[in-house]
C-alpha cells in the first residue's frame, strides 16, 4: 500500500502532463491486477486531490470506470460504492464516469436480486444534465429499467413515478423494443396497483401483437399467450360489473383462450356460474402476492372478486333470497353478504334491493329486461311512424 502511495505522489510531481497521464494509466492497470479494495480506493482518493489537475483526473477516472467491470463482485461493489461517494460532490465534473459506475453497480445488484437498491443507483444518473447531451432513447430506456426494477420489489408507487417520466418521452422515440417494454411495464404497474380492468386491457393489447418480426423486434408467441393469461387473471380479479362482463366476453371468445390452463375458470365466470371453493383455491395458487393482498375489510382481493361474482351469479338464478342463505352460498356471515350486496347496488353493478325487515334481497333482473323490451318497442313504433310519414309524402323507401 505504501509503495502505491509513493508511486502516486511521484507521478503527481511530474510537470509533463502527457507523461503524467501515461504513468497514471500504467499504474492503474497494475492496481487493477492487484484488485485490492484499499488500493483502488486510494487511487480514487488521489485522483480527487488538488495534486491532480481536473483535465487529468477526468481522463483517469473515465479509464477507471471503464475497467471496473474486470473486477470480481466482491471487490467491485465496495470500490464502486466508495467511488460514487467521493465523486458525488463533484458529479458535474465527472458525469460520464459516474454514469458508467452507476450502470455497472446497478447491473451487479440486479444479479443479486437487490431490485430496489439497483433502481436507486440508476435513479442517481442525471438524465436531464445540462453538461452532456443525453440521447432521448437512453433517457427512455433508463426510466423504464428503473420502473421495472421497482416492480420486482412490489413497489408500484416508485415504479409509476418513473413510468410517467417514460410516458413523456415515448412519443419522441421510435424504438420498437423500448415501446414494447414501456407497454409491458405500464400493464404490470396497473396490475400491481390493483387497477385490474385497466391492466387486463393492456395485457390483452399486448397479447394481440404480431408474432412476426417487425422493426427489428421479434415477439415470442409464448409471451403473447402469457399476456393473454395475465389478462384473464386480472379480469377475474376485477370488480364485478358491466365493464368486467365485456372484457370477459372478449377473452372467452378469443380463439386462443382454450389453450390457457385458467380457461375452465374463465368459462364458468363468463357464463356466470357460481364458483366452488376448490376452483377458487386452485386459482389462488397461480396468483402473485399483490393479487392476494388484504383489503381494509379483512378480505383478500380474490375473496372480494369471487364473492361479488357469486352474488351476480345468484341474481341470475333467484328472484329473491334470504341474506342468511346468500351468506351460506358465499361462505360468509349474512351481515357480510348484505354489506357486499349494498356496495354493489350503490355502485350500480347489481340491480337489486335489500329488505332489512325481512332480511331478504330482491333481484331486479326481470325489471331490467322489461325496460329493455319497452325501449325496443318504442323504437319500433318510431320507425313505423317515419315510414308512414315518408309514404304520405310520396317517398319510396327501399328495403
Amino acid at each position: 500500500m505504501s509503495d502505491i502511495l509513493k508511486s502516486l505522489a511521484s507521478i503527481a510531481s511530474l510537470s509533463d502532463q502527457k507523461s503524467k497521464i501515461e504513468q497514471y494509466r500504467t499504474l492503474l492497470q497494475s492496481i487493477l491486477v492487484i484488485s485490492e479494495p484499499e488500493v483502488l480506493n486510494a487511487f480514487i482518493d488521489h485522483m480527487l486531490t488538488d495534486e491532480v489537475p481536473l483535465v487529468v483526473s477526468r481522463q483517469l477516472m473515465m479509464h477507471f470506470a471503464q475497467d471496473l467491470s474486470r473486477l470480481s463482485a466482491e471487490v467491485f461493489k465496495p470500490v464502486a460504492t466508495h467511488a460514487l461517494d467521493r465523486l458525488q460532490p463533484r458529479v458535474v465534473s465527472f458525469e460520464e464516469p459516474v454514469t458508467l459506475i452507476r450502470e455497472g453497480l446497478a447491473d451487479q445488484l440486479e444479479k443479486e436480486e437487490q431490485w430496489s437498491k439497483a433502481a436507486g443507483i440508476l435513479a442517481g444518473i442525471d438524465l436531464d444534465s445540462g453538461v452532456r447531451n443525453v440521447d432521448t432513447s437512453y433517457k427512455l430506456s433508463k426510466s423504464i429499467k428503473i420502473a421495472m426494477l421497482y416492480l420486482e420489489d412490489e413497489d408500484p408507487v416508485n415504479a409509476e413515478m418513473y413510468i410517467k417520466k417514460a410516458a413523456s418521452l415515448i412519443g419522441t422515440c421510435k424504438a420498437a423494443d423500448l415501446e414494447l417494454q414501456y407497454k409491458v411495464c405500464y400493464a404490470r404497474i396497473l396490475d400491481s396497483k390493483r387497477r385490474f380492468l385497466e391492466a387486463a386491457l393492456r395485457y390483452y393489447e399486448l397479447s394481440l401483437l404480431s408474432s412476426q418480426k417487425a422493426e427489428g423486434l421479434t415477439v415470442d408467441p409464448e409471451e403473447l399467450i402469457q399476456s393473454l393469461g395475465l389478462a384473464v387473471t386480472c379480469t377475474v380479479l376485477a370488480p364485478a360489473g358491466a365493464q368486467r362482463s365485456r372484457m370477459l366476453s372478449t377473452l372467452y371468445k378469443d380463439e386462443r383462450s382454450p389453450q390457457l390452463p385458467v380457461y375452465p375458470l374463465l368459462e364458468k365466470v363468463y357464463l356466470e356460474r357460481i364458483l366452488s371453493r376448490q376452483e377458487v383455491e386452485a386459482f389462488a395458487k397461480t396468483l402473485k402476492s399483490h393479487q392476494m393482498a388484504l383489503l381494509p375489510d379483512g378480505t383478500t382481493v380474490l375473496e372480494r372478486a369471487v364473492m361479488q361474482h357469486n352474488i351476480l351469479s345468484a341474481s341470475k338464478l333467484y328472484n329473491n333470497i334470504s341474506l342468511q342463505e346468500l351468506g351460506a352460498l358465499l361462505g360468509v356471515a349474512s351481515e357480510r353478504a348484505e354489506s357486499i350486496s349494498c356496495d354493489m347496488i350503490s355502485d350500480g353493478r347489481l340491480q337489486a334491493s335489500v329488505d332489512q325487515v325481512e332480511n331478504m334481497i330482491h333481484f331486479h333482473q326481470g325489471e331490467v329486461l322489461l325496460q329493455w323490451d319497452a325501449q325496443i318497442q318504442s323504437l319500433c313504433h318510431k320507425v313505423n311512424e317515419i315510414v308512414d310519414e315518408a309514404a304520405n309524402a310520396g317517398i319510396k323507401l327501399s328495403a
